[in-house]
């Protein structure tokens, strides 16, 4: 397919500046405290990536940063909603709990039914939608951040059908440094990253998935946000860029080193609003 025949799709996100970012703990392989973080630089890179959004024509909203959540710029991982409806985060790590709360205050205040969560979880860090797949359907994630039970939980509060999948490899330890959506109905995904069992459901599931290789999901190739036609994506996985031009995606490279450091890239940078 060529890329003048797939159809950008309006978004609108919610972004939170790295205003206090550090790496000041891990909770992941990709942190280590002993790298220093360019704090300048961390910013203008996202301030670079949310200008890229709303020239593609997107609408961004912005959290405010707080100070002591130096993770807060990964405003994927606060919630997850569809329809109106927010199914909040309950972070694993005590060092994120605070930013759940943060988010929780954003949806209330706006025109949003929020579901508080009983069940562990990490909002659209292991939650992706398509809303074109089955009638809306969502991917959820487990093994290292968010609990199975979760996915239920997230089922019953969104009303879509939810498909678990087994990440099985703790460099990638979210759902999405491993797999995205790239519209309505497709996908592209790191095999490696899952178990055999749900490789053998995602090939079921989308027969004409872009596959990624490990070296574009350690390049944080698949941490990408696309809208249908344009593709944002981490400027280091090239190939992969290569990859979605063949199948008639507009790859947008962009440059986020110091936020890599952290264990993100740009999906974890970006939670899309669905009202």
């Amino acid at each position: 397919m060529n890329p003048e025949e797939r159809t950008a799709r309006g978004r609108t996100y919610l972004m939170c500046p790295p205003e206090h970012f550090a790496v000041e703990y891990a909770i992941n392989p990709w942190m280590d405290t002993s790298a220093p973080v360019d704090a300048e630089l961390a910013l203008k890179q996202w301030q670079l990536l949310r200008e890229t959004l709303v020239r593609l024509g997107h609408t961004v909203h912005t959290l405010p940063a707080q100070a002591g959540l130096p993770d807060m710029v990964y405003a994927a991982n606060g919630a997850f909603s569809v329809d109106g409806v927010v199914y909040g985060a309950r972070f694993r790590y005590p060092q994120r709990f605070a930013e759940a709360a943060a988010h929780r205050a954003f949806y209330c205040a706006g025109n949003w039914r929020f579901v508080e969560p009983t069940e562990v979880n990490e909002g659209e860090g292991d939650f992706a939608y398509l809303p074109g797949a089955y009638g809306g359907l969502i991917l959820a994630g487990y093994g290292f951040r968010t609990a199975p039970a979760a996915h239920s939980e997230v089922q019953e509060a969104l009303g879509r059908p939810t498909i678990s999948l087994f990440l099985v490899d703790p460099r990638f330890y979210h759902l999405d440094v491993a797999l995205a959506a790239l519209d309505d109905g497709n996908i592209v995904y790191y095999p490696g990253a899952f178990s055999d069992a749900s490789q053998r459901i995602l090939r079921q599931l989308f027969p004409s998935a872009v596959l990624a290789d490990e070296a574009d999901a350690l390049a944080f190739g698949l941490n990408v946000v696309s809208d249908g036609r344009n593709v944002v994506l981490n400027s280091e996985a090239s190939a992969l860029a290569a990859k979605l031009r063949a199948a008639g995606y507009v790859p947008v490279p962009v440059e986020l080193s110091e936020l890599k450091k952290g264990g993100g890239s740009v999906k974890c940078c970006i939670a899309e609003l669905r009202p």
